[in-house]
């Protein structure tokens, strides 16, 4: 593969241009996790005020696309990035859109609670919950869900990494590649943080306001975490370029697009 041809999309030549069964698959697999959130609405409405009342449940089908997409995004980049297809990737590919799929109804369920306390009731809250131990149950299984995901996306990007010489990565790719790292990490971390204090909250049952919602509130601190994150991996990669580091067609790369 000579990778002076290759297209460049933010700094990174594109190995994995052509579209494969496995990416087939896992496409596939997330239109149909998409379909089951729709799907799973119910008959259609009969009359106006039936419609009015289904479209009370679009912010939770907008959040829960939003998410997904998040992950099928994450892989196709995963996937144009580096072309690697080999029985590792391709397990963890199948894990990948499996946990994807189990996850689609804990996603749904926990979003339009919390979508249903925030807007007082606007939006239609899917589940029924008799204590608080129930809603922590739900923000347990979210989390397994939401920390399987990300750690899944890490480990492929891990692999990617520890394959560099074989694929060719160049310093500019490899630090891209160890920031994909870091991100999916702190998208971990959170997940496994609010496991944790959701656990904790269980036995709580005098727990009253915000606080037995704390596990899913948890998670907007990554609006905070990530703009420092990547704030600062971006001072690295301005330096990396600064330095002259990175060479490609016999000169070196000044921009992260060339």
């Amino acid at each position: 593969m000579d990778l002076d041809l290759l297209d460049v999309k933010d700094g990174f030549r594109l190995r994995g241009e052509s579209v494969s069964r496995l990416e087939t698959f896992v496409d596939a697999a997330f239109a149909f996790a998409v379909s089951m959130l729709v799907i799973s609405v119910g008959a259609l409405p009969k009359d106006v005020t039936e419609l009015f009342l289904a479209l009370h449940k679009v912010p939770t089908f907008a959040a829960c696309f939003l998410l997904i997409a998040t992950f099928w995004a994450g892989h196709d980049r995963w996937s144009r990035r580096f072309g690697i297809e080999d029985a590792r990737t391709k397990n963890l590919s199948l894990v990948f859109v499996f946990v994807m799929l189990v996850y689609v109804y804990p996603l749904r369920m926990v979003l339009s609670g919390g979508l249903a306390f925030m807007s007082r009731g606007w939006v239609p809250s899917e589940m029924q919950l008799d204590n608080v131990a129930d809603l922590e149950n739900c923000f347990v299984i979210y989390g397994v869900g939401f920390t399987s995901l990300s750690l899944l996306m890490w480990r492929l990007n891990q692999y990617a990494l520890k394959h560099a010489p074989a694929i060719g990565l160049d310093a500019l790719e490899e630090l891209k590649t160890r920031q994909e790292m870091g991100s999916y990490a702190l998208l971990a971390a959170f997940g496994v943080a609010s496991i944790a204090l959701a656990l904790c909250l269980r036995g709580a049952a005098d727990a009253r306001g915000f606080v037995p919602g704390a596990p899913g509130f948890l998670y907007s601190g990554l609006g905070i975490a990530m703009p420092i994150f990547h704030g600062r991996m971006g001072r690295k990669e301005r330096e990396l370029l600064a330095s002259g580091a990175v060479v490609r067609r016999g000169r070196a790369v000044s921009s992260p697009d060339e």
